[in-house]
């Protein structure tokens, strides 16, 4: 996903204000769910929803002003009721990585009680967890 910084996106010292990467990142795990079927909205509907649980970030270097930022999103890790993404964001012109960032989401009910994946949502990150370790 790509996202363009505007003024208020940065902070006093001109460059991205650090917690506005989170967002982008949020951001991109949605359009990266919706780029393989699965609507967020939707499953909310039905009761799965994937609140963040964990979320480590080491930010490397700063983007800044009128920069065009691309957030790659891949599964990293499967479990029975959560799932771990590894996403970067990166500078689009230079491929400069700027952060990396390890997020864990926890599949949850309405209510906010753990509960496992649905087998669809399940095999589908399983098939997109096997083509990311082929990948490389």
């Amino acid at each position: 996903m790509e996202v363009r910084i505007y003024y208020e996106d940065t902070d006093a010292g001109g460059v991205v204000y650090h917690s506005n990467y989170i967002s982008y990142m949020e951001r991109a795990r949605t359009e990266f769910l919706r780029g393989h079927g699965l609507s967020v909205r939707e499953m909310h509907d039905m009761g799965i929803i994937f609140p963040v649980v964990a979320i480590e970030a080491n930010f490397r270097a700063p983007a800044r002003l009128d920069d065009l930022l691309v957030v790659r999103t891949q599964i990293t890790t499967l479990k029975n009721s959560s799932f771990t993404v590894a996403q970067q964001v990166v500078r689009k012109e230079d491929d400069k990585l700027l952060v990396e960032a390890k997020v864990t989401l926890a599949c949850v009910s309405p209510e906010m009680k753990a509960r496992r994946l649905p087998n669809e949502i399940r095999e589908l990150f399983t098939r997109l967890l096997e083509e990311s370790l082929q990948d490389g």
